[in-house]
């Protein structure tokens, strides 16, 4: 790469709308090559003789581990080489490794593919954050993050369902094909329309002494640190839902059919919340809205809890109360995100690589100990949302000083 600014052509300009839908577009790719798999979870058991269901969580997991771990590098490359040229290379790769990981010969080499492919999915969301935080601040910039989310949220109410019909026509293995379909349609948009956001004169270094003090500056930033560990858990409780969503419809409630209805269901609620978001954040604040949510998601997977311990809860109860609980976190994490990326707008690459790492890494990771407790009881599920829910308020009241709203 050279310092030549990359920019596209294009014969119009890039407006508002296209903007906020190639985004999102972008971003979906880290979602659907996710929730496109979750119908497949228990054919790729049987294909590989998994003798463990909770093995299968593996292949979300490790996804999320291997984009924590790219959030590593495209946040400096960002900064350094421009946003277009950095997104454009890891969305090429995300294709590639599609690919490959449709000929997966054995489970460990899917996940192996599984943590490349996770590695290049990282760049979508890195860059496209930094990009925003290019053209936007503050409350507008949480109103267009809003409206990506929205966006966005297709891929998790399609995807399961897509995932479902196409089973009906190929095997597991053209699910990565589709995916390398739909990864290559965004980067051939991308390619045409978006021009670069980073003027040259802006752009940092790559020297170890520029990375740590970016590094440390989003690190050392207590307000910035806090929110981020915040998204961190509430982002936990999510991952630990979509990880574990197949084994209970499969073995909690012997009703895999009606996976991906209740799964388009919630994230329908967590739409329609980013919708009310956008709708409301730059007259409401981003505070009032979030901290609000918090204290409700606290309450609904509060709720649940007692719900499951002391009946037998069905689909559409469950549905109903993780809908809840899903509307209350879209609410939250937009929010969140952009009060954690508002004092980054020099570094806003880098800072989106750090947060983005500590916040999927970690969230990976706990969502891992949430669903290890799936024991056939749905307890463990809104138990563990409800624990993340009480450490995220922690984390803002310590930012607030103890102030909320």
């Amino acid at each position: 790469m050279n310092n030549t600014p990359v920019t596209a052509t294009p014969k119009r300009p890039l407006n508002y709308g296209e903007f906020v839908t190639m985004m999102a577009a972008a971003m979906a790719l880290h979602a659907a090559a996710i929730d496109t798999m979750l119908p497949a979870l228990p054919t790729i058991g049987r294909a590989f003789t998994v003798t463990s269901q909770n093995q299968l969580q593996w292949l979300v997991t490790i996804f999320m581990v291997g984009s924590g771990l790219g959030q590593i590098i495209y946040g400096p490359l960002t900064d350094r080489y421009g946003r277009r040229p950095v997104l454009l290379a890891g969305m090429s790769v995300f294709v590639l490794i599609s690919l490959v990981a449709g000929s997966a010969p054995s489970l460990r080499w899917l996940l192996l593919a599984r943590v490349l492919q996770g590695f290049a999915a990282a760049a979508t969301s890195v860059v496209c954050r930094a990009i925003v935080r290019d053209r936007f601040v503050g409350a507008s910039m949480a109103r267009v993050m809003s409206v990506i989310f929205i966006v966005f949220l297709t891929a998790p109410i399609l995807a399961p369902s897509i995932g479902q019909l196409l089973l009906l026509v190929m095997p597991w293995r053209g699910l990565f094909v589709a995916l390398a379909v739909f990864g290559g349609s965004v980067t051939l948009w991308v390619y045409l329309r978006l021009p670069e956001s980073l003027a040259v004169e802006t752009r940092r270094g790559l020297s170890v002494s520029d990375l740590t003090q970016a590094a440390w500056f989003v690190i050392s930033e207590p307000v910035s640190m806090l929110y981020t560990i915040a998204m961190t858990v509430m982002f936990g409780a999510l991952l630990s839902y979509v990880s574990t969503v197949s084994q209970i419809f499969n073995e909690g409630f012997h009703a895999p059919h009606l996976m991906a209805a209740a799964f388009a269901f919630c994230a329908s609620a967590m739409g329609l919340a980013a919708f009310t978001n956008s709708r409301l954040v730059e007259r409401l604040g981003m505070r009032r809205i979030s901290h609000t949510s918090l204290l409700l998601f606290i309450a609904i997977t509060g709720v649940h809890v007692l719900v499951s311990l002391s009946i037998h809860e069905g689909v559409v109860l469950f549905s109903i109360l993780q809908a809840g609980a899903m509307a209350c976190f879209g609410l939250c994490v937009s929010n969140f995100g952009a009060i954690a990326m508002q004092p980054m707008g020099a570094i806003a690459g880098s800072a989106a690589s750090v947060q983005g790492v500590i916040y999927t890494i970690g969230g990976a990771l706990l969502a891992s100990l949430i669903g290890q407790q799936w024991h056939g009881a749905i307890t463990f599920l809104p138990l563990g949302a409800f624990c993340c829910g009480c450490v995220a308020l922690a984390c803002v009241l310590t930012a607030e000083r103890g102030r909320l709203f």
